[in-house]
């Protein structure tokens, strides 16, 4: 018993790690600029071109890892390497991590809640997981007992939990998005029982077994294959675990037969270059440039993607800076939320994402539906355009600690006419010296982000 409990103590331990390294250690690297690969479907463009619109959306990572609030799923892989911090017993540590499925009993499961929440915060579309690489399934799939039908919860009425996900965000109008693990760290056919498990990639040589991999690509394009027909409408497939490519799995039939129901339906096989990327996905930080290729900020709320029981939240304001640089150099930024154990987003984040949601409200017109402008930036000042490039929005992102100044200056983007506040349509004073813009704020502003409106010369 003693052992036991010394094992526990050290496994939370590694969750703390897990959680402290995350972003550092095993995010995945953003593919190169260079190697995006324009898709040649033109509802795929379009639909592309919708999502650019949105720029604001939310992705929740929960499974049976929410149970005790760890790091998802990376508590299993046993690779040799610092940030996974291994001292413990692996074996017994992975019975474990597999023990919580017979303890997810998710009670209070309320996604019309969830969406309402981030409904509030301005947010436009959603990713959810409904795989992770621990192979448990928040959907109730044919081909896996390794799911939430076999939980505490499976005789529930909402049983089938992604169904009702998708059900409740679609209710109020946002694009869905299916996140999938490509890696199966639970099936036999990926990780076979009969071999030890020493990387996140398989654990047996594919030329010695080809039968096993066959299988295991039968099993990953069965279960994409009943998301995409049985889970209502989709307009992103969000795919994970990008040490294995969509084409080792036959991803490019899987999105042939999903797009007859999911016309458009854009494929992210995230850092795998090539044609089934159809937007890039830079992991837990900003591009240091601006990009002009569909690109987005995955970002969790806390250290970990899921829930924790001592969260570290970002403020509301570094997250309202965060979508503002992030707009201004031409991506979308999805927000990493973990719902409670009992299926509700806690008051804590309900609170802060409103105060962004505020902000959207009155501000938002600088935000949604712009695109880029080749004069971007200049200190805290952003610039996000209209869609004619003739109406060019100045966005200053007010530092965290700091009050709001009286006067902004920045060059280039030279005003045409009047000036305006985006919150009220109040109008501001300017002048020009030569290519330098002053503006100077009016007295008694909110201190939080100013957004500004003006044509250009």
């Amino acid at each position: 018993m003693k052992n036991w409990k010394r094992m526990v103590a050290c496994l939370a331990g590694t969750a703390l790690t897990l959680s402290m390294n995350a972003q550092e250690s095993y995010v995945h690297q953003q593919s190169e600029t260079a190697d995006y690969v324009w898709p040649t479907d033109s509802k795929v463009l379009d639909k592309i071109d919708e999502w650019q619109d949105l720029k604001f959306g939310v992705l929740f990572h929960w499974g049976i890892y929410s149970v005790p609030g760890i790091c998802e799923s990376w508590g299993l892989c046993s690779e040799d390497v610092n940030w996974l911090g291994h001292h413990r017993n692996y074996v017994e540590s992975k019975k474990w991590y597999y023990s919580f499925k017979d303890q997810f009993n998710p009670v209070n499961f309320n996604p019309e809640q969830w969406a309402e929440v981030m409904e509030d915060a301005g947010m436009k579309y959603m990713i959810f997981t409904t795989k992770h690489h621990d192979g448990f399934c928040l959907f109730d799939s044919k081909y896996t007992d390794f799911s939430v039908k076999t939980t505490p919860f499976g005789n529930h009425p909402r049983m089938n939990v992604a169904y009702h996900v998708f059900d409740a965000f679609r209710q109020k109008n946002f694009m869905i998005g299916c996140y999938f693990s490509k890696p199966d760290w639970h099936c036999e056919w990926y990780w076979s029982p009969y071999f030890p498990t020493p990387t996140r990639r398989e654990n047996y040589k594919r030329n010695l077994h080809p039968d096993w991999w066959k299988n295991y690509q039968e099993f990953t394009s069965n279960q994409l294959n009943e998301l995409m027909s049985d889970y209502g409408k989709f307009d992103i497939l969000w795919l994970d675990g990008g040490w294995v490519t969509g084409d080792e799995i036959g991803l490019d039939k899987v999105l042939e037969k999903a797009r007859v129901n999911n016309p458009g339906l854009i494929a992210v096989d995230r850092t795998i270059r090539g044609k089934n990327e159809n937007y890039q996905t830079p992991e837990g930080t900003i591009p240091k440039t601006q990009l002009n290729i569909p690109w987005e900020s995955c970002i969790p709320l806390a250290g970990n993607w899921g829930w924790s029981k001592r969260p570290r939240f970002k403020s509301s304001q570094k997250v309202l800076n965060t979508l503002i640089e992030i707009c201004a150099k031409g991506g979308c930024y999805v927000l990493g939320v973990g719902p409670t154990p009992d299926g509700l987003i806690q008051k804590e984040v309900a609170d802060l994402l409103h105060v962004v949601g505020q902000w959207l409200r009155t501000n938002g017109k600088a935000i949604y539906s712009t695109r880029t402008t080749p004069n971007y930036h200049a200190g805290n000042t952003w610039f996000t355009a209209d869609k004619d490039g003739k109406t060019i929005y100045a966005i200053y992102a007010l530092p965290e600690g700091e009050k709001l100044p009286s006067t902004i200056e920045w060059q280039g983007n030279l005003p045409k006419g009047s000036m305006t506040l985006v919150s009220n349509g109040r109008r501001v004073a300017y002048r020009c010296n030569g290519d330098k813009v002053t503006v100077t704020l009016p007295k008694g502003l909110k201190n939080e982000a100013v957004a500004l409106q003006f044509r250009v010369k």
